[in-house]
């Protein structure tokens, strides 16, 4: 009889193995969904501060290797030294990560809907629909975390030269506003709409059409039995391991640039601005100096898309 009702389960369509909203219990997301989400930035924060160190210190901590950066944060600083920033990035995260993640399904929802009967390869309409999403929900959310970023930024950086101190959030947010007024606070707004939006694309397109290919390379059509949950974990979190890595070499120069941009003050005379900081990055170490801390972003992105499907899946469950 429990054959009989195993044969008789419906096939799950290649599209229902990715992430999807509807699928979520929405109460069980925003309760449980912070506290594990909260838990995976905990993990990946020491890999965040070595590489925001790595961008605004000195030539001589810059060209040193991920692994000597973070030791020497430990040896001066202790644990605390490696989670400068968390407690302010934890909180302010919640409510931003419910926003971008709502506009990124809804997007996407709209836009696998929009390109149904378009005629082109399913990755690819997969890969569009989830790049289109990605780089919606970015708009949406770069409003709320370009300050965060910049107060975040600044606790990372304490003690570097060219950085302001600052006796936490409120104090860096004091010290913005009285320096330049509330625009301070939106230093490299303009950068990150421009490059974090197609970064997002980049992110979600690759990882969309990567899982998709995964699964078509395990032999799953369209009309599938349903994949085991540690099935769809280890390709989910294969596709986030491959998007990562794809998105880390090509946005991190951009990505260097937008970090000295928000933390650093010895800008010279009149307001900061990008070439100021790409001048002054190439004057300290020529064009190599754009991929200042690429170790620590690379493995902070490619663990992100790991954590972030297994905290999914766990959410789902």
């Amino acid at each position: 009889m429990a054959t009989e009702t195993e044969a008789a389960a419906p096939p799950l369509a290649l599209a229902d193995a990715e992430i999807n909203w509807d699928r979520l219990d929405k109460t069980r997301f925003h309760i449980i969904g912070a506290i594990l989400f909260t838990a995976q930035s905990a993990l990946l924060h020491p890999t965040v501060v070595v590489k925001t160190r790595m961008q605004v210190a000195h030539s001589g901590v810059s060209q040193m290797r991920g692994l000597s950066v973070f030791r020497n944060i430990l040896r001066n600083d202790g644990i605390p030294g490696i989670f400068r920033g968390f407690g302010t990035s934890a909180v302010g995260s919640m409510p931003g990560r419910v926003l971008c993640l709502t506009s990124l399904e809804v997007s996407k929802d709209m836009m696998l809907k929009y390109t149904e009967g378009v005629d082109m390869p399913e990755a690819t309409r997969v890969g569009v629909a989830n790049a289109v999403a990605g780089m919606l929900s970015n708009l949406v959310s770069c409003v709320y975390f370009v300050p965060l970023d910049v107060i975040c930024q600044r606790l990372m950086v304490q003690g570097l030269p060219g950085t302001t101190y600052c006796n936490g959030p409120i104090d860096v947010v004091r010290k913005v506003i009285k320096s330049e007024g509330f625009r301070g606070l939106y230093r490299g707004f303009g950068l990150t709409a421009l490059t974090q939006s197609p970064a997002s694309a980049l992110w979600w397109g690759a990882y969309g059409a990567a899982q998709h290919m995964i699964w078509r390379s395990l032999g799953y059509g369209d009309d599938m039995e349903k994949p085991s949950q540690s099935e769809m974990i280890t390709v989910q979190a294969s596709a986030g391991m491959f998007a990562g890595a794809c998105s880390t070499v090509i946005t991190t120069p951009i990505d260097t640039v937008k970090t000295r941009l928000q933390t650093m003050d010895n800008f010279g005379v009149g307001r900061p601005s990008v070439m100021k900081t790409i001048k002054a990055l190439l004057k300290e170490d020529g064009w190599r100096g754009f991929y200042r801390g690429f170790g620590p972003r690379f493995l902070n992105m490619s663990l992100y898309g790991t954590t972030m499907i297994v905290t999914y899946e766990l959410i789902s469950m």
